[in-house]
């Protein structure tokens, strides 16, 4: 028995819209699965491509295996069955704001759901993805396709502390010398954590990722955060992301609503200290100086820009290039397509 699990990369916030918004991107975590009869009990992984000298390879430490497993155990499958082998191929670099994590648990939950014959609605894997990432833009994105949005939704006191377990509770780590029978009682996920729904794309539009080589881990991106934001603020981006969401669906875009609707005042001007050229990328690549560009802000939590457009995208990823440059940043740049979401066959 053999099958292919497919995850695309993800791109959050897209200016306005931090923690609620998020797209998918033509950039895949595959997972490439076989089950033979009589073969070793514990998975055997192999990994190829981004990440691939910094992945671990046994099944206990790994993040997708993990969820993979918490989905099993979750559903009264104690342990993996004998024989799996699994191949991993990742284009989604790690720690650069293109939902590498997210796309490793979303591939987790198609693993464990695939594995146990579970057909677990997309509404139940996405309650399962959510008990691991806490926030539902990357992984939203990456279970449905497209460009969402999401929110969690509010649950009654009981199942409100189900949802806040501890992330050490639901993917414990397991010690050197545990045994079969180790956390074998997981808390179950309750039910319908994360609400969704998907907006328009016109189809013209492409993606330039523009991606610094470093990694920004996104727990000292949202630390560089502040605890609480001005009415102002709030409302810039509310007003903003309320037209983008839309924008964004209308062909022919619009380049001079896209452009306003995708400035930001939340989280952009408070990460500019964490990527050296960022203010001066974001404020030289506009329309009247780029033509077919939409508009441009940072991918998730950085480093990567995303910059939206027509046409253009080499001056307008070279010239973004040149500012980073400037600041001693070699970056890589990729023109993606939004696409759907994940697959398994």
């Amino acid at each position: 028995m053999s099958f292919e699990i497919s995850v695309p990369a993800t791109s959050a916030n897209i200016g306005p819209g931090f923690d609620v918004v998020g797209l998918s991107l033509s950039l895949y975590l595959t997972l490439q699965v076989t089950i033979t009869a009589g073969g070793p009990r514990t998975p055997v992984l192999s990994y190829e491509g981004e990440g691939a000298d910094e992945a671990p390879l046994d099944p206990y430490k790994n993040l997708t295996t993990r969820v993979a497993l918490y989905v099993l155990r979750c559903n009264g499958i104690s342990s993996f069955p004998s024989g799996i082998s699994i191949h991993v191929k990742n284009q989604i670099p790690f720690g650069r704001g293109l939902g590498s994590s997210g796309a490793a648990v979303i591939a987790g939950v198609l693993l464990g759901n695939s594995l146990g014959n579970l057909n677990l609605s997309t509404e139940r894997m996405l309650d399962f993805a959510l008990m691991v990432e806490r926030h539902p833009d990357n992984v939203t994105a990456a279970l449905v396709g497209g460009f969402v949005g999401s929110y969690l939704r509010e649950l009654d006191e009981s199942a409100t502390a189900a949802a806040s377990v501890p992330l050490a509770e639901v993917l414990p780590e397991y010690p050197e010398d545990a045994s079969e029978d180790w956390g074998r009682n997981p808390p179950q996920p309750p039910t319908g954590i994360g609400h969704y729904v998907r907006f328009k794309w016109a189809k013209e539009i492409k993606a330039i990722a523009i991606i610094p080589q470093f990694e920004l881990s996104t727990a000292k991106a949202r630390a560089a955060l502040p605890e609480s934001y001005s009415r102002k603020d709030v409302v810039f981006n509310l007003q903003r992301l309320a037209v983008l969401t839309t924008a964004l669906g209308l062909s022919p875009p619009d380049a001079e609503l896209i452009y306003e609707a995708m400035k930001d005042q939340m989280h952009q001007p408070y990460r500019k200290a964490l990527i050296p050229g960022l203010p001066e990328v974001l404020n030289s690549v506009t329309p009247s100086t780029h033509e077919g560009l939409l508009g441009i802000c940072l991918s998730g939590a950085g480093p990567t820009i995303l910059a939206l457009a027509t046409k253009g995208f080499d001056k307008i990823a070279q010239d973004a290039s040149a500012v980073f440059a400037k600041h001693g940043v070699q970056v890589d740049w990729k023109v993606l397509e939004v696409c759907s979401g994940c697959s398994v066959r």
